[in-house]
């Protein structure tokens, strides 16, 4: 009944006789066949020459249903086509009001499912539907859920609440899908969380729904980058400096100037955007950049709170540290100190204010973080040294050896450096890529030298899911290594096992790491592994769910019982040939 009811909503306001009409009239009248027929001529297709064809139909047996359903189907998409028309046609005020008049005279059907379909098409192309009846669409949730999503941004852009409640799914989504990558099973140094280039991140899920909820309207868009900002503030979780970003470029790349031109941070997101897909700030841009820097006005200044944020993009952060990296080299080759390099210098204060982003928002001072001398004239000279080291020990190495032998490795690291890392975000950030950069050259003896100093970091840095997630791939390519008992002391022992009962990430990485390489591992060292990574009651289920991983790939390896019996003394013992290693 309930549906019945559904199916001729509204009818009886517009004085069109419905299903209950002619239950009425069939209950009161002494002639039922007489009555239908009257009912049929006053409620039918009033058309004269459809009278004499209407037999015809009935001698082939179509029921009168069918035929009134394909022409009411025929209709629809007829006025569905035309509304669509009208949106398009004549003067801006003369096709809004025929829709307004249009949409006035049918609102009354929108329940009726039949009808419904046109009545949404009338209120999706009105720019502005008549407050009374959004109110009424959105009191009834079908009703709101079947609007298109031009109706529901009108709705939104004055319900805040409702459009976060639309908007929180997928922000949580978003931040699952980067814990994914980081905590992925396949680690390649080949591909990491940072090798999708900008263009491909943005075509993903979350970003391309937000951009379609948003539309060309302004006033969604700052509400989504006022939870983005309130989020980041409550949790410290940089991914949602990235969608902020990645926000901005998709509303770019489909030219919604309504919004990149009142956007402040668009022209330096566009210039930064372009670097993080070449994974390098060259020089044009560099200066490019540093005008958008140096051109904030005075009573402007908030803007950096923006600003800020796009740098504290992991991306960002990360085309920075690798640019300063290869700086340094470059210093090295020239015979030049850091303080007397622009562009280095620019790429730090790009770096502070990134790492200072959070602090800023909170705080609401909108100002530059102060930049610390030292960093220039003590710590990254530091670095150089590493490098200059590394390249003595080469040429060293290549010269005939004098009687007193070769010149050892230098395994002692400044007592500064160490505490650079501990006190000094940015040393830590960039510390921590040159560390990753040796990793990646395959340096052992440099990964050695420095990898002590990274158990205490500057607000445990070296610990964060990024850095491990960069390492483990990185680590892929000292494989061999793993085989000696010194390195894995100094990997497992010295730095990852001194934290990995209080913080489950590193124990998720550790794991990670030798479910990919557990067969370059010595055997007694594996060993002693496996029960120092057990899991304890209060592990999460990653934790679990990897260690039994590793378990199964352990227990695969090893032989089985027919293989280690003693062979007869008389048979020659047959080579027992190793099971290939199960990545």
């Amino acid at each position: 009944a309930a549906r019945g009811a559904a199916m001729y909503a509204g009818l009886q306001e517009l004085g069109v006789a419905n299903g209950e009409d002619l239950k009425e009239t069939l209950t009161n009248c002494t002639e039922p066949l007489k009555a239908i027929e009257q009912f049929q001529t006053e409620n039918g297709v009033l058309l004269p020459s459809l009278q004499s064809a209407l037999p015809f139909l009935d001698l082939h047996g179509t029921p009168r249903l069918e035929f009134h359903q394909s022409v009411f189907d025929e209709l629809r998409e007829k006025l569905l086509e035309r509304v669509s028309a009208i949106a398009l046609e004549g003067k801006v005020e003369e096709r809004y009001k025929k829709l307004e008049d249009l949409l006035e005279k049918s609102f009354s059907l929108v329940k009726m499912p039949s009808i419904q379909p046109v009545v949404m098409c009338v209120m999706k192309h009105l720019p502005k539907v008549p407050e009374k009846k959004l109110k009424l669409v959105m009191a009834d949730k079908d009703l709101y859920k079947a609007c298109a999503v031009e109706v529901k941004r009108q709705i939104w852009q004055d319900n805040q609440a409702l459009f976060g409640d639309e908007v929180s799914p997928l922000l949580k989504q978003y931040i699952l899908e980067k814990e994914n990558i980081l905590f992925s099973n396949d680690i390649s140094v080949l591909h990491n969380f940072f090798t999708p280039s900008p263009k491909t991140r943005r075509q993903g899920e979350v970003v391309q729904k937000l951009t379609q909820m948003i539309g060309k309207n302004v006033k969604l868009y700052d509400m989504v980058l006022q939870f983005l900002r309130t989020l980041f503030l409550r949790t410290r979780n940089v991914h949602y400096c990235t969608l902020r970003a990645e926000l901005l470029m998709s509303l770019h790349d489909l030219d919604i100037s309504e919004i990149c031109t009142v956007d402040p941070c668009h022209k330096f997101t566009w210039c930064l955007d372009a670097c993080i897909r070449e994974k390098f700030v060259d020089n044009k841009r560099a200066r490019e950049l540093q005008g958008f820097l140096d051109g904030v006005k005075k009573g402007q200044e908030q803007v950096l709170g923006d600003l800020s944020m796009i740098l504290c993009d992991p991306f960002a952060i990360n085309t920075l540290a690798l640019s300063t990296i290869r700086h340094l080299q470059d210093l090295v080759g020239q015979d030049t100190l850091p303080r007397e390099s622009p562009d280095l210098l620019l790429l730090l204060r790009m770096l502070s204010l990134g790492q200072g982003a959070w602090d800023m928002i909170d705080s609401q001072v909108f100002k530059e973080p102060k930049m610390e001398a030292e960093l220039i004239t003590k710590f990254l000279p530091m670095l150089m040294s590493f490098v200059v080291d590394d390249h003595m020990f080469t040429v060293d190495q290549k010269l005939p050896s004098e009687e007193k032998g070769p010149i050892p490795y230098p395994s002692a690291i400044p007592e500064a450096f160490t505490k650079f890392l501990q006190e000094n975000r940015i040393a830590c950030e960039i510390g921590l890529y040159y560390f990753l950069h040796i990793t990646k050259l395959r340096n052992k003896n440099a990964f050695l030298r420095l990898l002590p100093a990274l158990v205490e970091t500057f607000s445990d840095l070296a610990f964060s899911d990024i850095f491990l997630h960069l390492l483990t791939g990185n680590l892929t390519l000292l494989g061999d290594e793993f085989a000696l008992e010194e390195f894995c002391t100094s990997l497992f022992d010295g730095f990852f096992l001194t934290v990995c009962s209080r913080k489950e990430n590193v124990h998720r990485h550790v794991l990670r790491l030798l479910l990919h390489l557990h067969h370059k591992v010595a055997p007694t060292k594996l060993e002693s592994l496996q029960k120092a990574l057990e899991p304890t009651k209060q592990s999460g289920e990653a934790v679990k769910e990897l260690y039994n991983q590793l378990t199964e790939k352990l227990e695969l390896r090893k032989p089985s019982p027919a293989e280690v019996t003693e062979t007869p003394s008389m048979e020659l013992p047959l080579p027992t040939v190793p099971t290939p290693a199960s990545r």
